[in-house]
């Protein structure tokens, strides 16, 4: 069974989430978060899971969709490494420029 580490700025991005949705209802907030984490859970089971988008980016990420987020990952042998928590709408080809 595999398992998941968060990247650095993962808990970053997840905190600016949370942040701007408890604006509106701290519940939906906590849901959202809850709804995160069960969908990496998810994705340990099935690494697989999640598809390239080669149109978005030549790196070897897989991309699977929350909510209106995306979970960006890389599948390792024995864990994968969740690289960005990004809301579906953002320019996802600058967004990861300016995480390398």
């Amino acid at each position: 069974m595999s398992r998941y580490v968060l990247g650095g700025q993962v808990e970053f991005d997840m905190d600016e989430i949370w942040e701007y949705i408890a604006k509106d209802s701290l519940d939906a907030a906590d849901r959202v978060l809850v709804t995160f984490y069960e969908a990496m859970d998810a994705l340990t089971l099935d690494p697989g899971a999640g598809h390239t988008r080669r149109d978005l980016t030549a790196l070897p990420i897989l991309f699977w969709p929350v909510g209106s987020y995306l979970i960006l990952y890389k599948k390792g042998l024995a864990l994968i490494q969740i690289v960005a928590v990004v809301h579906a709408a953002r320019d996802i080809p600058s967004f990861l420029k300016g995480r390398s």
